[in-house]
């Protein structure tokens, strides 16, 4: 286990206890305040630590990095110096910030320096994501809409339990949490026997997922096996891809997503390391019929995370819609990058690929409203006493997440973003 994720770990920063950022964590982001330009910083409870001045101050001297690196507006670069260095930052900081080490606590001038609150700052996009890949890797999600359109009996298409489904998405309207966007427009045909109309999407949904983030890319003609794909994978973070359900009916058939899509989705601004996120690894699903040898791995490769999604209506309190669990993926990211990898596909630093909609067994953990709603049937009680069916104008969406385990959480902060009417 590496030494930053010792449970008995204290800092000497003030962390409340169900804060998302222990010293166990510290994820790296960017942010940006009114007087400086966007740099690279680790959240340590409702603080980040500017790893620009830090190394500028010589605290990180013995590891040799460029302050360009931290003076960046994406982590791509960052990323690009590889585990081996990434890691060595993050054991550095966690000895830093030690309740035992007197260095940086005991020096108030340098402390004011380098932490800011996160309430202070702008939390800018994590990185730059060149492309982006959406599965379709939830065994209950592809089952509850395998029976809502189509065939109860055989819900699962024949190819699902062979390889994880996948697309290729849109990497230019993946935003950071807090970007609100508008309803999308295009076409629809409600009804079966007359012409496809055009307007605002009306049955607008969230899709509750998390993405991995790409840390080492490969040449064209390489693969990546599920032995090695840790070490291609830099780390985490929550992702609601935005689908309008009525577009998507009309339009998917035969190429599949398309404008019910690429609108928006919402990320959340601290990418947590797969490192950290290694203690709360569980046994995944026993997967039937026996996977191809490409696709087969060892260990305990599903992840324990803790997954509430949240509505809220303008000028209203938020409700609870969805309490769902990052461990019901029945493909694991290393299977999911084996499978994408497999045909030679090359891989950049900061690709972004997300896990599909997750969805657990019960009701109370399906991961949209397609689901949780059943279509519509089973409107969900808001605070403010109103119902929803699906997503509303001026309703904020809020995906939260977190591991727990040994009096330790990890979390992943909020991917938060506002539907505004269409334009």
């Amino acid at each position: 286990m590496s030494k930053a994720n010792d449970p008995s770990l204290k800092s000497w920063i003030e962390v409340e206890p169900n804060s998302d950022f222990p010293i166990q964590n510290l994820p790296f982001g960017i942010f940006k305040t009114q007087s400086s330009s966007p740099r690279v910083g680790v959240a340590i409870g409702d603080q980040v630590l500017d790893l620009a001045i830090l190394n500028k101050l010589g605290y990180l001297d013995d590891l040799k990095i460029d302050n360009a690196i931290f003076t960046n507006q994406f982590l791509n670069d960052f990323i690009s110096l590889g585990k081996q260095t990434t890691n060595a930052v993050r054991e550095r900081i966690s000895h830093l910030l030690n309740s035992n080490t007197s260095d940086l606590r005991d020096n108030k001038e340098a402390r004011a320096k380098v932490l800011q609150y996160i309430s202070n700052v702008q939390m800018q996009m994590p990185v730059r994501v060149g492309d982006y890949t959406d599965f379709y890797s939830s065994i209950d999600h592809a089952t509850n809409v395998g029976t809502m359109f189509r065939d109860p009996n055989n819900a699962l298409l024949p190819n699902w339990k062979h390889l994880p489904v996948g697309y290729h998405g849109r990497a230019s309207s993946i935003t950071i949490s807090g970007t609100n966007f508008h309803r999308p427009k295009g076409q629809t045909k409600p009804n079966e026997a007359e012409p496809p109309v055009y307007g605002p999407c009306k049955l607008l949904d969230f899709e509750l997922e998390t993405a991995f983030i790409i840390g080492k890319g490969t040449q064209l003609g390489e693969s990546i096996s599920t032995a090695n794909a840790d070490d291609h994978i830099f780390g985490m973070v929550l992702f609601n891809d935005w689908s309008a359900r009525d577009i998507q009916t009309w339009e998917y058939v035969p190429l599949g997503p398309f404008l019910a899509k690429n609108f928006a989705s919402t990320v959340s601004p601290w990418v947590v390391t797969l490192e950290a996120l290694e203690p709360f690894r569980v046994p995944g699903y026993k997967q039937e019929p026996k996977v191809l040898p490409y696709l087969e791995y060892s260990g305990d490769k599903n992840i324990d995370i803790t997954l509430d999604v949240f509505i809220q209506p303008e000028n209203a309190e938020e409700t609870i819609v969805s309490h769902s669990n990052y461990k019901f993926m029945y493909w694991t990211m290393e299977q999911q990058l084996a499978h994408h990898t497999v045909n030679g596909c090359n891989m950049n630093v900061g690709d972004m690929l997300a896990s599909g909609t997750i969805s657990g067994p019960t009701p109370d953990s399906f991961g949209s409203m397609l689901e949780i709603t059943w279509r519509g049937t089973k409107p969900v009680k808001m605070s403010d006493g109103t119902e929803r069916k699906f997503i509303n104008d001026n309703d904020s969406v809020v995906i939260r997440g977190y591991c727990q385990k040994d009096g330790v959480r990890i979390g992943f902060g909020e991917s938060r973003a506002k539907a505004l009417p269409a334009l």
